[in-house]
């Protein structure tokens, strides 16, 4: 079996009382934790760690490594500080070392191209509930180039149960639908994409191509520039985080900083006396 889609464990029914923190916790729902955190005036130091599981989760809905590995950093430093039953909690939810593991593997992994290949490599990433739907994305992408479209659609639909805020799984199930001509079908389904993220550049071009090929060549021509724009500030942003993450992983990329530094200081302090 190429993809494993064994199920998550299946939801414990809502309770009649109001979620309390723990339980939050335990269910992933890290804005509503981080909201009731700050209600009930937990400490600081939980307060940030649920700040930084959020920051986890949004990251890797899109894909940005560098923040994603920026977000467990600063969840592994806060981890240890925590105490009480939510702590705990938080603990059990996201355990450092097996999501740096699994990290590693999902970003490893985009270069992969072969389905088992890949289903092997995310095994870790499949297990736990913080990396489970990009995980099951990574693999509907790679079904769908295959061609493989109805196992692609299981996937994905996976991805989305494991996450229903994963709106580049959901972008990806649209995908499905316009390579298969059903361009109505796909402009439905990235008009949802833009409601769970209106600055999403890949929803605005997809969506800007579905309205083309349905003759509503005006939106459309509006839908992609939208989509380009923000592309353009995607890219600025990725490379930033990119080149700030080897500045801070190499010891000589840090000290050509402040070489650069220094020749800039030379520069301007003989220019000032050359002036004087």
């Amino acid at each position: 079996m190429t993809v494993p889609l064994d199920p998550p464990a299946p939801e414990q029914p809502a309770p009649e009382h109001p979620a309390t923190l723990r339980e939050l916790i335990a269910a992933g729902d890290w804005a509503r934790a981080r909201v009731s955190a700050r209600e009930e005036q937990a400490t600081l130091d939980l307060q940030e760690a649920l700040d930084a599981a959020l920051d986890f989760r949004d990251e890797l809905r899109a894909r940005r490594y560098p923040a994603v590995r920026r977000a467990l950093a600063e969840l592994t430093r806060l981890l240890p500080l925590l105490t009480g039953e939510d702590g705990a909690a938080l603990r059990r939810a996201m355990d450092p070392q097996a999501l740096e593991a699994a990290v590693a593997a999902l970003d490893a992994a985009q270069k992969i191209t072969d389905p088992d290949e890949l289903a092997s490599a995310l095994g870790g990433a499949l297990a736990l509930n913080a990396t489970r739907a990009e995980a099951l994305n990574q693999q509907g992408v790679l079904l769908a180039v295959a061609g493989d479209e109805d196992r692609a659609r299981q996937a994905l639909e996976a991805a989305l149960e494991a996450d229903p805020g994963h709106y580049r799984a959901l972008t990806n199930l649209g995908n499905l639908d316009m390579e298969a001509g059903r361009y109505a079908q796909a402009e439905a389904i990235y008009r949802r994409v833009l409601l769970l993220n209106p600055d999403y550049d890949g929803g605005h071009h997809n969506l800007g191509v579905a309205l083309r090929r349905q003759g509503r060549i005006a939106e459309g021509v509006r839908s992609i520039r939208q989509g380009q724009r923000l592309s353009l500030k995607r890219s600025r942003n990725d490379t930033d985080a990119e080149m700030k993450e080897q500045f801070a992983r190499s010891p000589g990329m840090r000290n050509l900083r402040w070489l650069l530094l220094a020749v800039v200081a030379l520069i301007l302090f003989l220019a000032l006396r050359g002036g004087g």
